[in-house]
């Protein structure tokens, strides 16, 4: 088990120190702001939705090594899904870091994302992780009102 958190834990580092698809997308058509404001991290989402289904998705912020990491492996687990199948990716997400009944079969099928699994074992950190996500949910829904995780 603890070769699996090396691996995990090298995985957060990896996306924290060269995140992928950081920067702005040029062809967004929706967009989110997000903001924790107990630790600053602070995140933006940009979406290319057509036809239903997520074309393009990249993000920019700052913050701590869990909340950029996550948002780069999101962006890579969304890019050619569905609008409905983004939006379940976040609730998986979201069950798997913040459920508190030790439910460790929430990672199953969750690929790259089930590093931060162990999230769940520091509360004060799963704000960090979902910032990206609930900013994700909150451009598939066209909210133009910055998410707060407060």
């Amino acid at each position: 088990m603890s070769d699996l958190r090396d691996l995990y834990q090298e995985l957060i580092l990896d996306h924290n120190r060269k995140p992928r698809n950081f920067g702005p997308l040029a062809d967004a058509n929706r967009s989110a702001r997000g903001v924790n404001p107990l630790c600053g991290d602070k995140v933006a989402v940009h979406l290319h939705v057509e036809d239903g289904r997520v074309t393009g998705v990249s993000f920019e912020g700052t913050g701590c090594a869990i909340s950029i990491a996550s948002a780069s492996v999101m962006t890579e687990s969304l890019k050619e899904r569905s609008c409905d199948d983004a939006r379940e990716l976040f609730e998986r997400f979201h069950r798997m870091v913040a459920a508190d009944d030790g439910a460790g079969s929430a990672e199953a099928g969750m690929g790259k994302l089930a590093a931060f699994a162990g999230v769940r074992d520091y509360p004060a950190r799963v704000k960090c992780a979902t910032l990206a996500w609930h900013t994700l949910r909150a451009a598939l829904d066209g909210e133009d009102k910055a998410v707060s995780t407060e």
